[in-house]
Parts: C-alpha cells; sequence; structure tokens
C-alpha cells in the first residue's frame, strides 16, 4: 500500500479533521509515515489565519515536493479556499481539496491515483485539481466527521461547528470556512461514547465560532417565519442563541466515562447571568474559559468589527467569577491594529491590569489581504508592534504567575496526561480543571488516572509541584 505523510497547520478544527483524516486512510490500508521521511502521498492541512500563515503553507507544500517529486502532494483546507487558481498555479500541488470536501479526501485521492494511473498508461499524464469552493453565502449542512482516536491518551477534542457570520474586520476565516454550520448533538453525543469507549476521560468541544452553536437550526425563528438567510444573519443579534450552546452540554453531561468537558474560544457576550447560572450547574464543565477580547480599548474594538466593549467584557468576567470559585478565564489580544494610538494601548493596558486574567496569547497584527483592516488607515510599524506586544509579555506573564500562586498550599484534583524526565528526576504531569499544569514525583504510571493532592511551589515557570 502507498505511504501517507500528513502536516498539520492551524487551529484546534485543523488538528481535529486532519486527525480524522488520518484515520480514514488508515481504514483504507494506507501507511502513515512521518512529514520528514519520503513518502508517497504528502497531505496538508494548510492555515491562512495570518500572511505568516500562507507562507507556512507555501513552505510546506514545497518541502513536501522537494522531498520527493515523484510524490502526490495534496493541499487541503483554508489556504485552498483563499488561494484558488492562484494557489493552483504557483505551487506545483497535484491536488487541493476544500473544507467543505475533507470528509471525502480519501475518494478524491483514489480517484486521483486512478486517473494518474490511466494517464501513464496511456501517455497523457496531466494534473488533476479538485478545487471546491464553500459558497458563503449559500447554504449547506454540517460536513459530519467522527473521530475514533488521537495521539493523546487522556484529552479528546470534538468539533461541534463549522464556520462564522461574525466578519471581524482583520479576519479572513468567514471567506475560508463559509457561514456557521453546526453539528447534530445526536451525533456530537455518539462521538463522545465512543472516546469515552476508547479510554478518554476530558473532552474539549471546538469549532471556528462554538458561540453561534445551534443558530442555523433555531427552530424558533422557523416558526416567526424568517428565512433561512434570515436566521443566518442573526448571528449579529445579542446571542439570544446561548441557550443552544448550553442545551448541547446539558444534554452530554450524563456520557459515562467522560469526566471533563472544556469549551473553545467563546464570545464574550454569550456570558449572561442565566448563562453563567447554568454552567456552574454543570459539573463536568471544567472552570476554563478562553474569552476573546482582542483590544481593551471601545474605539479599537469598534475598528474591529467587535459587537462589545471593555466594560461588557469585563462583566462578564465578573459573572464567571461569581458563579466559580477561582475560574481560569484566557483571552487574545491583538497589538498593533490599524489606528491604535498610544492611548488606544495605554486603555488596553489598563484594562488587562484590572482584569487579571490567567493567560493572554499576545499577537500583533498582521495585515490580511482580503479584509477590511488592510485598508484602514493609520497602519501600525512592525517596531511599534514589537515594543506593544512585548509589554503585553511581560504583564502576562506577570499574571500568570500570580494565577498560579493562588493554589499553592489548596488540595487540587489532577488529571495525569504524560511521564517527563525533569532534572534527572522523574514525573507524571497533568493538568487541574483549570488548566494549571501540575507534576507528581513518583515511578507510578498514573497516566490517564486522576488524583487530589496538596500543591507545595512551582517546580518550574509554569508547572506547579503536587506532593
Amino acid at each position: 500500500m502507498k505511504s501517507v505523510a500528513l502536516h498539520n497547520l492551524g487551529c484546534k478544527v485543523n488538528a481535529y479533521e486532519i486527525d480524522v483524516m488520518q484515520q480514514m486512510l488508515q481504514e483504507k490500508g494506507y501507511v502513515i509515515v512521518p512529514f520528514d521521511t519520503i513518502a508517497d502521498i504528502y497531505i496538508i492541512n494548510t492555515c491562512t489565519v495570518t500572511n505568516i500563515a500562507d507562507r507556512k503553507s507555501r513552505q510546506m507544500l514545497h518541502q513536501a515536493k522537494s522531498r520527493n517529486p515523484k510524490a502526490i502532494v495534496v493541499a487541503v483546507g483554508c489556504y485552498v479556499q483563499t488561494g484558488g487558481e492562484k494557489l493552483l498555479r504557483e505551487e506545483g500541488i497535484d491536488l487541493a481539496v476544500g473544507n467543505n470536501k475533507k470528509k471525502e479526501l480519501v475518494s478524491i485521492l483514489e480517484a486521483f491515483i486512478a486517473e494518474k494511473e490511466r494517464g501513464a498508461e496511456t501517455g497523457e499524464l496531466r494534473t488533476l485539481h479538485n478545487t471546491s469552493v464553500i459558497d458563503i453565502n449559500g447554504s449547506c449542512d454540517y460536513e459530519e466527521m467522527t473521530l475514533k482516536r488521537t495521539a493523546e491518551h487522556t484529552r479528546a477534542y470534538i468539533k461541534i461547528q463549522d464556520g462564522c457570520n461574525q466578519f471581524c474586520s482583520y479576519c479572513i476565516i468567514p471567506y475560508a470556512r463559509g457561514r456557521v454550520r453546526s453539528r447534530r448533538w445526536e451525533d456530537i453525543r455518539k462521538e463522545m461514547e465512543g472516546l469515552a469507549e476508547a479510554g478518554y476521560r476530558e473532552i474539549v468541544f471546538t469549532g471556528i465560532h462554538i458561540s453561534s452553536y445551534g443558530i442555523d437550526f433555531d427552530e424558533a425563528a422557523w416558526k416567526r417565519g424568517e428565512s433561512l438567510a434570515a436566521v443566518r444573519e442573526s448571528g449579529q443579534r445579542d446571542y439570544q442563541n446561548e441557550s443552544r450552546l448550553l442545551d448541547l452540554l446539558e444534554k452530554v453531561q450524563d456520557v459515562k466515562g467522560i469526566e471533563r468537558i472544556r469549551l473553545g474560544s467563546l464570545e464574550p457576550r454569550i456570558i449572561t447571568e442565566k448563562a453563567a447560572g447554568r454552567l456552574a450547574k454543570m459539573k463536568k464543565i471544567c472552570p476554563h474559559f478562553h474569552l476573546s477580547l482582542q483590544s481593551g480599548c471601545d474605539e479599537t474594538l469598534k475598528r474591529m468589527n467587535r459587537h462589545y466593549t471593555a466594560g461588557e467584557y469585563l462583566s462578564c468576567v465578573e459573572l464567571l467569577r461569581g458563579v466559580y470559585e477561582h475560574p481560569a478565564i484566557t483571552t487574545d489580544v491583538i497589538a498593533g491594529f490599524p489606528g491604535e494610538t498610544e492611548e488606544e494601548f495605554e486603555r488596553t493596558v489598563a484594562f488587562l491590569e484590572k482584569a487579571g486574567l490567567y493567560e493572554m496569547h499576545i499577537f500583533k497584527y498582521s495585515k490580511r489581504k482580503g479584509t477590511k483592516a488592510a485598508d484602514m488607515p493609520g497602519q501600525v510599524s512592525g517596531s511599534v508592534q514589537t515594543k506593544r506586544s512585548g509589554r503585553l509579555f511581560a504583564l502576562e506573564k506577570e499574571q500568570s504567575r500570580a494565577f498560579r500562586e493562588y493554589y499553592i498550599g489548596k488540595e487540587e484534583e489532577v488529571l495525569f496526561e504524560d511521564a517527563r524526565e525533569i532534572g534527572g528526576v522523574r514525573y507524571q504531569l497533568g493538568h487541574t480543571r483549570q488548566y494549571v499544569r501540575v507534576a507528581k514525583r513518583t515511578e507510578e504510571n498514573i497516566t490517564n488516572c486522576m488524583q487530589k493532592g496538596r500543591i507545595t511551589g512551582f517546580l518550574q515557570e509554569e508547572i506547579l509541584l503536587m506532593e
């Protein structure tokens, strides 16, 4: 059988999808080999979230072809969606598969191989391109994919929706992923049950915009006589659909074997007083929430086309802190967005100092062709972006350590995931419900086991020590 090497770029959704693609290939008898070896087929799951991601995608495509010029090189994913015919002409790939065709990867690949073999017999070799671009204004269903096992031993990701209706001014993803498509809760539960049987104890719900889960099958909207297009446009309303996501969470609380459920990135507006109360009643939901911020300045948020203010964001944080003892709240922040003045940046710094979050993912603004922000006046220089992001990194480090210090002297429950030797000593490492990393010195294999113990201090900068 042919050997296949896969490489993933980008987000957790991409990681989930490439795991499913690898699973489908293995079930068909293909031999999976490391990406840095000679293979018959190379599959690169591309990313296009920034210009840097585009460049990395191109590099991986070129690297695969140079490693084995006779190999079939397959480009899959978001870079394919936005690259179009230009991608096909310049990258020299053999096969391009869009985001809404990933579940058909094996059949598309085998059709290509058969075509190629027929061409070799007749002397009519040609390149076959199978691009399929999502119509972002049209209707389509969720592309069902099911994962049975991942490389991790304790935690598995489950994709619950795809697409985004938000159109933030800096983001290309709605064009690469299309409109919101939600997965049936029955299929999600079935996948959870299969993963639980395979031994996984923790699940992470992921998607492109999981806060919009369910708006595309809003029965109440149908009863009011709204068209499907109107329902989709309602992604801009004040998240009256937050109950859809919470309904899903309540429907899967009793899946046996799954003891922890985490959520991917959330829009802050989904955290209402009612929603926070419902979340707190679900004991499997981990008090670990990623609320996307991007800026602590209202003027900057408006230019970003984010539909909340800094004050509203902080209110959401306080709602979670009101129902959980010490929840881990993480976020994203963009430094140097077009038009961001020194005064606006200082407002962001002051806001983050007040909010006191667990972790911040800091990004320098990256101009993305095809977005509104790319043509905005007041583009911030790279040197200023670097200076501002550096200051945010320093603040993040300080706040993250303070968050971890809270747990010293406390009893915490840890799900252990793997073993590692640190300083010549063997430790088992895992995470608390708040996603704080903890190490325990032991020769015993406690991978995939939950244990409670007292936190005594720091083993390393980002690792606490349990006795």
